[in-house]
């Protein structure tokens, strides 16, 4: 067995993957709802052989991919304990931070509490929207306003965000970063999860958004599985989104993506030169932004299609010793038809290690887990270090390498 100072752990967060509604979803609208089952149900013929030989059939509750016989790791489900169904409250949970309340959400928009000194401080004529809506429906609706009156578009969703849409070269894309950084500076006492910049581009009828979107972060309340590491001296790599949900603590490095193509090469990058005790923490933000808000389920099918196909690659890389995680941060299922927001489920979770020298068993039933919490402490379990005492995780690497010592 290696040392755990040699071991490391890449966690991909399909983002939006979920697995089926959890049991307090009518609370949050979405009984019924499941993400996956119900995309692959739509597609029609979708081939994931990697996924499926990782275990994803074999989920409790899972029954549009194939079941096989005999899983490559480690298969489950984890119910998210938090209340919520966001982007922040997912990841942060994930690496053992839960929330005991909901972030404050503005179904209504906001007020002149926020607005007021919003528009005081950064010296615009004024905003469009403030209410919730789609993000690119919003754009198409008001991006030639937008242009004429160089109002920036504020809107919100059904999660604790103030999400602001601007035209990169008509508004300018510093201008729109500074404009989101007042914002943050004024919503933080309330408690608003994020402030999101939008930033879009092209000609009336014809606007897209890039990839150049900035999140603004509350800083987690209690320090996270990242931050451990970090205090340990490990090397914790966030691709995507995962500095900005983290408010850029406890990553020392941060790597840009735009997509999911882009992220996934930037992880075989990583994966080449990662450091022993090392973690790489991927958010792949396709399936939520470009297929579950746009209610895409053949996009999304596809999308899986491409992730199931690159995994290879990723195999390729590993060591002996390393541990791979496949999981999510919420449901969005796209073909919940009246509206575009997250749907509150189960997410998966497929653990697995290297082809030839693993030390994680194969067909591990990893059962249904209490809290996305138990990913955050399996990793400080497997990269060695110790369990705090009031921990909110329950590590599952004893299972894996327990069943490995039976096998």
């Amino acid at each position: 067995m290696s040392e755990a100072t040699d071991r490391r752990v890449f966690c991909l967060v399909l983002d939006s993957l979920g697995v089926g509604a959890l049991p307090d979803a009518a609370s949050f609208g979405d009984a019924g709802s499941h993400t996956l089952d119900h995309l692959l149900a739509a597609a029609g013929d979708v081939r994931l052989p990697n996924l499926e030989a990782a275990g994803l059939g074999r989920i409790a509750g899972v029954h549009g991919p194939r079941s096989v016989e005999r899983a490559r790791g480690g298969f489950g489900r984890m119910a998210e304990r938090s209340p919520g169904k966001d982007t922040s409250t997912g990841h942060w949970e994930m690496m053992q931070c839960p929330l005991e309340r909901q972030f404050p959400v503005y179904p209504d928009g906001f007020g002149d509490d926020v607005l007021g000194p919003l528009i005081e401080r950064t010296g615009v004529p004024g905003v469009l929207c403030n209410a919730a809506a789609s993000g690119t429906e919003v754009i198409d609706r008001l991006g030639a306003e937008h242009l004429a009156t160089g109002k920036p578009i504020v809107y919100t969703s059904a999660d604790s965000v103030l999400q602001v849409a601007a035209h990169a070269e008509h508004f300018g894309l510093e201008r729109l970063y500074a404009f989101c950084e007042v914002a943050r500076d004024i919503t933080r006492d309330a408690g608003l999860g994020r402030v999101i910049a939008r930033p879009f581009v092209g000609e009336v009828g014809s606007f897209q958004r890039t990839y150049d979107r900035k999140d603004y972060s509350l800083d987690p309340p209690r320090a996270t599985t990242l931050d451990r590491l970090v205090a340990a001296g490990r090397e914790v790599v966030g691709v995507g989104k995962i500095g900005d949900i983290f408010a850029d603590r406890g990553v020392t490095r941060s790597i840009h993506t735009e997509g999911n193509a882009d992220g996934l090469e930037h992880t075989l990058e990583v994966a080449k030169d990662l450091a022993g005790g090392g973690f790489c923490f991927v958010n792949l933000v396709d399936f939520d932004m470009l297929f579950g808000h746009r209610r895409d389920a053949l996009g999304y099918a596809r999308a899986l299609e491409t992730f199931d196909a690159w995994m290879p690659k990723l195999d390729a890389l590993l060591r002996p010793g390393d541990l791979v995680l496949l999981t999510a941060d919420h449901g969005n299922d796209p073909t919940f038809m009246d509206g575009t927001d997250h749907t509150r489920e189960y997410v998966p979770i497929l653990a697995y290690g290297a082809r030839d020298g693993s030390e994680s068993a194969a067909d591990v039933d990893l059962g249904t887990r209490a809290s996305f919490a138990d990913v955050g402490a399996t990793v400080i379990e497997w990269l060695g270090l110790e369990a705090e005492a009031d921990a909110p995780g329950r590590s599952f690497a004893a299972d894996l390498r327990g069943a490995r010592a039976k096998a």
